[in-house]
C-alpha cells in the first residue's frame, strides 16, 4: 500500500509544490506566485505539530477534494483540489498510508502565506469554490476503452494536467476541469509563459508524447519552464502503460487549438543562411548563436536539440515563452531513461533587447513558421520579470 501510495504520489506531483530548495521532502515552503499573490506550499509531511500527522483520513481526504483543511479554513486554490475531487477512495486512502506511513516526519514550519487584503479572508474561498470550482467524482468518457479511461483519470484527475493548460477566467479559476468541454487542456498562461494547448496534439505521434513525458526531449521539442520540473518530479516516474494512456486519451480529444500545417517544409529559410548574404540581423544573430544546435534548416538534432520549425513555443500568439528561453536558456532534466542533462545557454547578458527581439522575429518567421514579429518592448518586459525573480 506505501508503494501503491508512492506512485500516485508521483503522478499528483506533489513533489514539485511541496518540496523547495534547502527544505526536506514535501515539507512545504516553495513560493508560488499566483494572481492573488505569493502562496508558500504547506507542510504535508506526518509531523505533528506543523505536518499532516494529526490528520485523520476523512480530513485528509477532504483537504485533497476539497481544499478544506482539518481546522476548517479553505486552501487555496494554488492546490489543484477541483482536479483531486476526481479521485478514487482506494487512491486516497493510498495516499493517505503512504504520507503517514511512508514519508519522513519534519516538524519545521513552512513560511506562513500573507495575502494583502481583501485575499487573505480564506473564508471567501467557500464563496469562490461554490462559484467557480468543482466536487464531481471522476466519469469516463463515453465510450472510451480501458487504457483512453484511465488516460482521462490520470490527465484530469491526479495529473490535473488542466491546471496549467487549460485556461482561467478572470477570477483565476479554471473554464473547465474535463474533456467533454472544448475549452478543457485549450491552452493557458502561466507567469509569463504562455502554456500549449494539449487537445489532440495532431503533430505528434504516441511515442512522441510518451518519450516528451518520460525523458523531457522527443524528436520534435524539448521541455522548457514549469514542465522540466513535471517532467523531473512527476511523468518520468510513471509506468510505460500510463503513459501510453495518457497519450491515447489527449490524442483521442478532438478540436486542436493549433490545427497541424500542410504546409511541406520550406528550404528557402536554410538556403538563405547557407549562401550567408545580405543577411538582416535576425539572421546574422541566428547564425553566431544558435545555428550550430539547431541548425540552418532548423530542424535541431532529434532528442538532442529541439526543432524550431513548427514548434509550438515558437508559433505562439504570445513571444514570452520563447523569450524566456532565449533570455535565460533552459536545461532538459535527467531522468532514467535520459540521465544527460542537455543546457542551453541564456543570452540576456550578450545581447540587447533591440537583438532579442530580431533573433525571435526571424525565427517566428522563418521557414514553416508565421508568427508576429516581436518588438523590444516584449523583450524589455520578459527581462524584468526575469530580473524581478
Amino acid at each position: 500500500m506505501i508503494h501503491q501510495g508512492a506512485y500516485l504520489a508521483r503522478a499528483g506531483d506533489c513533489m514539485a509544490c511541496h518540496s523547495a530548495t534547502g527544505r526536506k521532502p514535501y515539507a512545504g515552503g516553495l513560493a508560488i506566485e499566483s494572481g492573488l499573490g505569493t502562496i508558500y506550499s504547506t507542510n504535508i509531511t506526518p509531523g505533528a505539530r506543523h505536518g499532516i500527522g494529526q490528520y485523520t483520513e476523512a480530513q485528509f481526504a477532504n483537504a485533497l477534494r476539497k481544499g478544506v483543511r482539518a481546522d476548517g479554513t479553505n486552501l487555496y486554490p494554488a492546490m489543484p483540489y477541483p482536479s483531486y475531487a476526481k479521485l478514487t477512495d482506494a487512491d486516497v486512502h493510498a495516499l493517505y498510508v503512504y504520507f503517514m506511513k511512508g514519508v519522513a516526519a519534519v516538524d519545521d514550519p513552512a513560511p506562513v502565506t500573507r495575502l494583502s487584503f481583501p485575499f487573505n479572508q480564506r473564508w471567501g474561498m467557500a464563496l469562490w469554490n461554490w462559484a467557480f470550482s468543482s466536487d464531481q467524482p471522476f466519469i469516463a468518457p463515453a465510450n472510451a476503452n480501458a487504457e483512453v479511461q484511465r488516460g482521462a483519470y490520470l490527465v484530469e484527475g491526479l495529473g490535473h494536467c488542466g491546471s496549467c493548460h487549460t485556461p482561467r477566467g478572470v477570477a483565476m479559476n479554471e473554464k473547465a476541469f474535463d474533456g467533454g468541454d472544448v475549452r478543457y487542456l485549450s491552452g493557458g498562461s502561466l507567469n509569463g509563459w504562455s502554456v500549449p494547448a494539449l487537445r489532440g496534439i495532431a503533430k505528434w505521434s504516441r511515442a512522441d508524447i510518451v518519450d516528451y513525458l518520460q525523458m523531457g526531449r522527443n524528436s520534435k521539442a524539448s521541455v522548457a519552464g514549469e514542465m522540466t520540473s513535471v517532467v523531473y518530479n512527476s511523468t518520468s516516474h510513471l509506468s510505460d502503460a500510463d503513459l501510453n494512456a495518457i497519450a491515447a486519451y489527449l490524442q483521442s480529444l478532438g478540436g486542436d487549438a493549433v490545427v497541424a500545417s500542410a504546409q511541406a517544409a520550406s528550404s528557402d529559410t536554410a538556403a538563405h543562411l547557407t549562401a550567408a548574404k545580405n543577411l538582416t540581423l535576425g539572421e546574422r544573430l541566428y547564425l553566431d548563436n544558435c545555428s550550430a544546435c539547431h541548425f540552418v534548416h532548423g530542424g535541431g538534432a532529434p532528442r538532442v536539440f529541439p526543432r524550431l520549425d513548427g514548434a509550438s513555443v515558437v508559433n505562439a500568439s504570445s513571444p514570452d515563452a520563447l523569450l524566456h528561453v532565449i533570455l535565460a536558456g533552459a536545461k532538459t532534466p535527467s531522468t532514467a531513461k535520459a540521465p544527460s542533462v542537455l543546457p542551453m545557454p541564456g543570452f540576456a547578458a550578450r545581447l540587447n533587447d533591440d537583438e532579442v527581439a530580431a533573433l525571435a522575429t526571424f525565427v517566428r518567421g522563418g521557414w514553416t513558421n508565421r508568427a508576429a514579429a516581436v518588438d523590444a518592448g516584449e523583450v524589455r518586459k520578459v527581462r524584468a520579470a526575469l530580473a524581478a525573480k
